[in-house]
């Protein structure tokens, strides 16, 4: 049975009845057709691109145009999953005009269902301008990455209560803008159970506990492609990096070996050809 494109109406149905959501990262055609196939409910084609695909160190340097070129990859993939780009940093803290105008950028070139920008209530107007542009929304909140210079770096937010009740309210301010839905990221279990018992759309988590209407996970990170480092948060699957690393090594030692190509994976030519192609030959020479 041929599964249906998932929306936003169906995200707000599972919190509704208490089933939980999943959502991955991904960033190129490939890997969308394997989150796709997987019954994976949401695709965050997310900045963390800059440090997992383009090898930056944060995900401060990545561009609009960067992150368009893949998701326009993702779409075509991904025809199921409701598809999420992340706008990177500056494309929408400079004004709303210019974030409204990025954020259409996302849809009407990347093949986008929404976009996701990070902040709380000091980004409520801009949230508010881009849904009463047309443009569904999902807000970012806990530790948010591109601002990890005013952060410290990446810290567990929201563990005194000064900082735990300031995520609740930028939680709240986030819905009354008009997101439909919200990450929770890095901060406390309990904590995540409060905002998502206190708002009525979903919230997703990653590194913010069990209690959240879903989880967000980077796919470089749970299969085991990215190794610079491994967050406390993360599960992982599996670790293809070590299976990808040893397929490399022994391609190597088949070529060197005159091992590969074998008959196996070369194309033939019948005899009587050849004979005629050296034929052929020898009248030149």
């Amino acid at each position: 049975m041929e599964r249906k494109k998932v929306t936003i109406l169906d995200l707000q149905a599972k919190k509704r009845k208490g089933e939980r959501i999943t959502m991955l990262t991904a960033y190129d055609y490939p890997t969308a057709l394997l989150v796709d196939r997987a019954g994976i409910d949401m695709i965050l084609v997310g900045d963390s691109l800059a440090m997992v695909v383009l090898g930056h160190e944060n995900t401060l340097a990545v561009t609009m145009d960067e992150m368009i070129h893949h998701c326009k990859a993702v779409s075509r993939g991904a025809k199921t999953p409701f598809l999420v780009g992340d706008m990177p940093f500056m494309s929408y803290q400079v004004s709303k005009t210019q974030a409204v105008a990025n954020a259409g950028r996302f849809l009407k070139e990347g093949g986008m269902d929404a976009v996701k920008l990070e902040g709380g209530q000091e980004m409520a107007e801009t949230i508010k301008a881009i849904v009463d542009a047309g443009i569904p929304v999902m807000g970012h909140i806990g530790l948010t990455p591109q601002s990890i210079s005013k952060l410290g770096g990446y810290r567990v937010q929201g563990r005194d209560i000064k900082a735990a009740l300031k995520l609740i309210d930028d939680a709240l301010a986030l819905e009354e803008a008009g997101c439909f839905s919200i990450i929770l990221e890095a901060i406390p279990d309990r904590v995540a159970k409060l905002i998502t018992e206190r708002v009525s759309i979903p919230t997703i988590g990653i590194g913010a506990g069990p209690h959240c209407d879903g989880q967000v996970l980077v796919i470089h990170d749970m299969v085991g492609l990215f190794d610079r480092f491994t967050p406390k948060f993360v599960k992982k699957y599996t670790n293809i990096n070590v299976e990808i690393l040893k397929a490399l090594q022994g391609f190597k030692e088949d070529v060197e070996k005159g091992i590969f190509p074998g008959p196996e994976h070369s194309y033939s030519i019948s005899d009587e050809a050849y004979e005629a192609l050296l034929a052929e030959l020898g009248k030149e020479e």
